[in-house]
């Protein structure tokens, strides 16, 4: 039985300990503190400054222990696990202690126990290598994510504490431990050996159930076949069936879901292209295979999903995985710097077809061969691969973020990604795993919408010369709405976006390179100087939208030579004044993801348009594609037409495709001289078909002799 306790939270500074606050677990205890101590609105102005002055000092909980035992029971305290270095005390007597935050926690206390007790956890400060810059590097010899140390997206603000459940559990010889469910299907998936693994004293019944509630098999065997099992398949590939299973005896009961469904990586189309020797493919595969069908990825990057991780509920995980849902999505990169989330998170993902390609906690550092780190990580990614087997979203393991590159300097030689493919192996064989994103092949970039040094012009031509096996990163900043700013910003700063310290630390500017995020030298090429705040923020969502609509349906176009299209980023921490994501913080869709949504329809019209902005008596041209991810032929047909301002110009009365499931195919292409038209007006390329395949995209244009700039943006 569990028994919830009341906790109390204390500050260690400098030896001193504080007087007790109200400690919430799940939570993390600098929030605590923060509450108890009245700080100002984290969000606001510089308001997460003020938890800098914690970081180095250590902390307590306290709880007297509240439960009821029967006689010959055991008493457990029970974490999933507590971040990051800590020992637990029951009566000032140490019964455990440990270095991580994704080992689960369970320690049998009885024997320290009088009937009047007090339990303890402490926390050590947190984690930072000696020497090392004030910025991610502090934690390149810890498991501990390193987002909190500071990102171009999240503010320097180190957490700790109790952020899973953390409860008093009395056990009887009936208790049913480490229990684990795995299975393997045949070639033909016609049939599922489903195995069992749990330790109890006492004879326990194994009963499984299908999504209709019919009894599969129940017994008290551990190991049977399910003969023609239901398969799990992401969203858009078909329904997301999970089985239920039940593990009771006379005194104790376990539950839990099961999905049944292969994920592999295979070769994408023509990598054997290398001539000569050594005989290898020239990229590594990164298609994903589920069911034994190609599934072209399209998805986004999610990161942590609250500064404070511990206080996120269940109800945002929800609301943000359904968003993704419903914008046509079928996979979540895990990106590594923020580790892994929740488990209510993952248990989403099952029930709503969101697969997980999940990274480890490693981003962008260079990682030591060090005998003391490599027995912490070892340790942490085991209790991660555990506990995430079991669901069917999950599809694929990378060791993590940005190794193999000049600022991380890892190889496939470094010891932590050689255990981390040694661990997969052993306990998650049946899962793809590669040691990075990106590898060779696949790209990370561009993150601003025009880039003159990187690739000359705009989103539209950069991935139209791309040809790369995967996207997984890749982004469009746009300004938040008025109404964030607001909330986080001190209104005599708010117009003109200069580089205030409010600014800064909301990430608009000085958050990765030159004016990134908020972009405003790149909004004034495109449209002049703006008028005012609500000027510049439609702006950047008119270019943010249009940037990804572009990016998504060209890295579909290059289907199946390319794999995956995952924008840079999904959603935000916290409120952000600028930022590539598609959901302002908590969970509230921009622009940007109406526009995706449309692009990642399964069946639409795809113009490829070369570039963003046009001018008055340029050529104007595009190509016509159809798109088709689902897995049925279809013919479609639309008319295709260009209005400017009150000008139409019908450029096809129609144009039709008939496309092979999971196909595209260039149907036409089309082109005019752009007509005069009096004053700056919008230019719309409307594709308008009768059958859901619709589409219409946001074009600059501007008459001739507006033109002051000695160049023409994106010139072709």
């Amino acid at each position: 039985m569990k028994f919830s306790q009341d906790w109390l939270g204390y500050r260690i500074h400098n030896g001193v300990k504080s007087e007790p606050f109200k400690a919430s677990v799940p939570g993390n205890i600098q929030y605590d503190y923060g509450v108890a101590n009245n700080f100002k609105d984290v969000y606001y102005a510089d308001g997460c400054r003020q938890y800098e002055k914690l970081e180095d000092d250590a902390w307590e909980y306290e709880t007297k222990l509240n439960y009821t035992k029967k006689d010959g029971d055991s008493v457990f305290f029970v974490s999933d696990g507590i971040d990051y270095k800590y020992q637990i005390l029951v009566n000032g007597i140490e019964v455990y202690s440990n270095e991580g935050m994704y080992a689960p926690v369970e320690v049998d206390v009885t024997k320290f126990l009088t009937g009047s007790d007090i339990l303890t956890v402490k926390i050590a400060p947190h984690p930072k290598r000696e020497g090392a810059p004030k910025d991610r590097c502090e934690a390149d010899h810890s498991a501990k994510p390193p987002m909190c140390y500071g990102w171009d997206w999240n503010p320097r603000l180190l957490i700790s504490g109790l952020y899973t459940d953390a409860y008093i559990e009395t056990r009887d010889e009936s208790y049913i431990s480490t229990s684990q469910v795995t299975y393997k299907l045949s070639e033909d998936f016609s049939v599922a050996n489903v195995e069992f693994k749990f330790d109890s004293k006492v004879l326990s019944t194994i009963t499984l159930t299908d999504d209709c509630g019919n009894v599969v098999y129940s017994g008290t065997q551990k190991t049977f076949d399910v003969i023609a099992p239901k398969l799990w398949w992401c969203a858009g590939e078909g329904e997301q069936t999970l089985y239920s299973y039940t593990i009771e005896n006379s005194g104790y009961k376990v539950s839990g879901k099961i999905g049944f469904r292969r994920a592999k990586l295979v070769e994408n189309n023509g990598a054997w292209t290398r001539p000569g020797f050594p005989k290898g493919p020239e990229n590594p595969p990164i298609t994903l295979e589920l069911n034994g069908r190609r599934v072209f990825m399209k998805g986004s990057n999610f990161v942590n999903a609250d500064i404070f991780p511990g206080r996120t509920p269940y109800e945002r995980y929800y609301e943000l995985v359904r968003l993704a849902k419903d914008a046509n999505m079928n996979i979540f990169r895990m990106w590594g710097g923020s580790g892994p989330m929740h488990k209510c998170f993952y248990e989403i993902c099952d029930e709503l077809g969101i697969m997980v390609w999940q990274e480890f906690m490693l981003s962008c550092n260079k990682y030591p061969n060090d005998e003391h780190y490599l027995e912490v990580l070892e340790k942490e990614a085991k209790s991660v691969i555990i506990s995430l087997i079991k669901h069917p979203c999950l599809v694929m393991w990378c060791g993590g973020n940005e190794l193999f590159n000049g600022w991380s300097g890892m190889d496939e030689q470094s010891l932590p990604l050689r255990l981390l493919d040694k661990l997969c192996y052993e306990y998650s064989r049946d899962l793809p795993f590669i040691k990075t994103s990106p590898i060779m092949g696949m790209a990370h970039g561009g993150y601003t919408f025009y880039d003159e040094v990187r690739f000359g012009g705009d989103m539209f031509n950069e991935f139209q010369r791309a040809n790369n096996t995967a996207y997984t990163e890749f982004g469009v900043p746009s300004i938040a709405p008025l109404d964030v700013l607001k909330k986080i910003i001190p209104e005599n700063e708010i117009f003109p976006i200069e580089e205030t310290e409010s600014y800064i630390l909301h990430h608009a500017k000085k958050a990765w390179r030159g004016d990134t995020w908020a972009c405003t030298d790149i909004l004034e090429k495109y449209f002049g100087k703006p008028d005012g705040i609500e000027d510049l923020i439609e702006q950047s969502n008119w270019i943010q939208c249009e940037g990804y609509r572009a990016s998504f349906e060209e890295m579909r176009r290059q289907w199946p030579v390319c794999s995956a299209a995952l924008n840079w980023v999904y959603n935000e921490p916290w409120y952000t004044a600028a930022n590539n994501s598609i959901l302002v913080f908590p969970a509230t869709p921009k622009p940007a993801y109406y526009a995706i949504k449309s692009a990642l329809r399964p069946v639409l019209f795809s113009a490829r348009v070369p570039k963003f902005k046009w001018i008055e008596g340029e050529k104007f041209k595009a190509e016509i594609w159809l798109l088709n991810d689902s897995n049925e032929a279809v013919t479609k047909s639309a008319k295709v037409y260009l209005t400017i301002g009150d000008k139409t110009i019908e450029l096809l009365k129609e144009v039709s495709g008939s496309v092979g499931a999971k196909t595209n195919v260039e149907c036409a292409s089309v082109c005019c001289t752009l007509p005069e038209v009096q004053g700056v007006v919008d230019m719309y390329l409307v594709l308008e078909s009768e059958d859901g395949a619709s589409n219409k995209y946001r074009l600059a244009y501007e008459p001739f002799k507006k033109i002051v700039k000695p160049k023409i943006l994106n010139d072709v």
